[in-house]
C-alpha cells in the first residue's frame, strides 16, 4: 500500500512524496508554507487521482516523458520522476491512481 511522506525543506516549507508499497517515489508536490496547505494538497491527491484528465502528459527538455497531476482548478499538485519510455510513465501513472486514494499520511519526524 502506498504512503504520504511529508518533510520539510531546507527553505522551511513543507513538502510530500506519495511512495508505492515498494517504496518508490512517484509523485513530489510543490512547496507549501504551512503544514495546513500540505494537508490540503495530499487530500487534493487523493481526490483526483483516479481522473485520467486531471494527469498532464509531458515530454522535459532532455526528451524523458513525465507527467503533472492536476487539481480540479488546474493547478499542478504533483509532479512525477523523469521515466525513460512513454510506457514507464504511464505505468507511473497508473501507481499514482492505485496507490493515492487509500494511501496513509506519515508524520514528519521532528
Amino acid at each position: 500500500m502506498g504512503k504520504f511522506v511529508i518533510s520539510k525543506r531546507t527553505n522551511g516549507e513543507f513538502q510530500f512524496n506519495l511512495k508505492a508499497g515498494n517504496g518508490q517515489i512517484i509523485l513530489t508536490s510543490e512547496g507549501y508554507t504551512t503544514r495546513a496547505a500540505c494537508d490540503n494538497g495530499i487530500e487534493s491527491v487523493k481526490k483526483n487521482a483516479s481522473d485520467d484528465a486531471q494527469y498532464d502528459r509531458k515530454t522535459s527538455s532532455n526528451g524523458k516523458p513525465f507527467f503533472n497531476l492536476k487539481a480540479g482548478n488546474g493547478q499542478v499538485i504533483g509532479k512525477s520522476e523523469l521515466y525513460e519510455s512513454e510506457a514507464a510513465r504511464e505505468n507511473g501513472i497508473e501507481s499514482v491512481k492505485k496507490n493515492a486514494p487509500d494511501a496513509e499520511v506519515v508524520e514528519p519526524e521532528s
